[in-house]
């Protein structure tokens, strides 16, 4: 169970949410800071005074007075207008971390929502009600407006409850009307009150919640990109000096020490290394340390960024007391836009190099006596083409992510007549990231099937040599799941159950066992 606070959310309790259906509940001190929060909205609407988002209008309208009565109204239009997302649905995964995510900064008690719009969140959640929201139209600035809003049609209504105004939702895998969704579950509907528009849809939360689960991945993906870089190595009888301890001290940055450290645990044993009189190896194998170990200190950084994101009071304006409203900007998304292309960068550098690896492993002028393409034989090259293709799918993903990772934040277009004169594009850099971490799999399953080949037909040659105890756990895991074939065959499907074993961190943990057990 993830107990909800406002301030100790993480990004492993938001992958157990989103992707697990791990329950979720609110702490006793949310409830009381939720209800105090509310408590400060009514004492403002009884004073009068103007307070943007409250009794005023929004965006370029916030000097227009709004009247008590029409509180409730401004709420529902809000919500209606700014539902004007397009593209192809998110995930259900993202849609449950941003629901997640928004229930836990209202939590916080700065925004002034009633506790039975938290509890409600909640509710779907638990119950399992996804709304349908449209990953396109966020500019990850005024929060992440349009998706927040869609995210709301589902669970909030008005006098009229039209059912074509309660968007639409996922609910015991049928699609419905946000309305019939909620009726089902058993989960009635809101009408909002003053604030209460804003205070949902106020916040770059959706970047944050693809941020988070990027995160997640990134780092699994890390780990097996190493496993792969260890594998190619043993492959293409590289040298240890490349790793040596000293030399990495020597440059003292963390990360390229830490994943150094890791290819010596991974290939401790191995004979197949330092087997040639080869002075050096390429860059792709010599250099992995220093191109790895910059893509694990921006995760580093990523993380510690989007770790803060969640548990952050986003709308605005923030309360503090009955006197005090403070209208800032922290809706602006502008530190998950930047952390979510510095993330793009590092990540499409590691499926870049990997490719590399890739080539290195086919070309027979490279690849050290190895069959051209690693067919099974020479004889059987031309018949067959074998890993010909796997490379070409690799090149196509890297140049692609080429493209995703021009940063996404330092492009802006002014909204709201000037009022919003810069942008993030939080939310676009973060979907960015989820397309090159997906790419980037791929390209780490095609050099692990491809080394696993390569090795096959090393240990032919030399019969007597070991692999390291961590690459021959990896080696053997995929040969548990694809058996080497020695003629041309469908390799698509094979590698993607290589993929399937990088996705589930099942050849991260194989792996590790193994080195544990040393």
């Amino acid at each position: 169970m993830t107990t909800i606070n406002g301030n100790t959310l993480t990004i492993a309790q938001v992958t157990a949410v989103a992707r697990h259906g791990e329950g979720v509940e609110l702490a006793p001190q949310a409830v009381e800071n939720i209800r105090r929060a509310r408590g400060w909205v009514q004492e403002i609407i009884a004073a009068g005074e103007p307070v943007y988002g409250i009794n005023t209008g929004l965006g370029i309208f916030a000097d227009r007075r709004i009247s008590v009565q029409d509180a409730a109204q401004l709420s529902r239009n809000l919500i209606l207008s700014h539902a004007v997302g397009t593209g192809a649905p998110l995930p259900e995964e993202v849609v449950r971390a941003a629901m997640l995510i928004r229930a836990n900064t209202l939590a916080k008690g700065h925004s002034g929502a009633r506790l039975v719009v938290v509890e409600t969140l909640v509710k779907m959640l638990n119950r399992g009600v996804t709304p349908i929201i449209p990953s396109q139209g966020s500019l990850g600035s005024s929060g992440d407006l349009a998706p927040l809003s869609h995210l709301a049609l589902v669970f909030t209504t008005d006098e009229n409850d039209r059912e074509e105004e309660s968007g639409q939702a996922f609910y015991e895998g049928q699609k419905l009307s946000g309305k019939a969704a909620m009726r089902e579950a058993g989960i009635p509907r809101l009408v909002l009150q003053a604030k209460e528009g804003l205070a949902i849809s106020n916040g770059a939360t959706f970047s944050a919640a693809i941020a988070a689960l990027a995160i997640h991945d990134a780092g699994n993906l890390l780990n097996v990109s190493e496993i792969s870089l260890a594998m190619s190595l043993e492959a293409l009888l590289g040298r240890r000096d490349a790793f040596d301890p000293r030399l990495h001290a020597a440059r003292n940055h963390p990360g390229q020490m830490a994943v150094a450290e890791n290819i010596r645990r991974l290939t401790k044993g191995s004979t197949l290394l330092d087997s040639t009189d080869r002075v050096q190896d390429a860059y792709s194998l010599r250099c992995g340390p220093q191109i790895h170990g910059p893509a694990r200190e921006t995760l580093d950084f990523v993380e510690k960024t989007i770790q803060r994101e969640i548990n952050a009071a986003t709308d605005n304006p923030l309360l503090f007391d009955a006197q005090t409203a403070i209208s800032g900007g922290n809706f602006h998304g502008e530190a998950i836009g930047i952390a979510m292309d510095a993330l793009s960068i590092a990540l499409s550098e590691i499926g870049g190099v990997s490719e590399r690896r890739v080539f290195r492993l086919t070309d027979a002028n490279l690849n050290l006596d190895l069959p051209p393409m690693l067919v099974d034989n020479d004889q059987a090259a031309g018949l067959n083409s074998g890993m010909m293709m796997p490379q070409y799918t690799a090149a196509s993903l890297v140049l692609e992510n080429k493209a995703l990772a021009t940063p996404d934040s330092i492009h802006s277009l002014p909204t709201s007549a000037e009022q919003e004169d810069h942008n993030a594009n939080a939310m676009t850099a973060a979907r960015h990231t989820r397309q090159i971490i997906h790419n980037t799999t791929h390209i780490i399953a095609i050099e692990l099937y491809t080394a696993a080949r390569a090795l096959d037909l090393r240990l032919r040659e030399y019969p007597q040599a070991q692999m390291g105890m961590g690459t021959k756990a990896a080696h053997a895991r995929i040969r548990a799941e694809v058996p080497y074939q020695a003629g041309d065959a469908l390799w698509g499907p094979e590698i993607e159950r290589v993929r399937a074993l990088v996705v589930s961190c099942q050849l991260a943990v194989s792996s590790e066992r193994s080195m544990s057990f040393s």
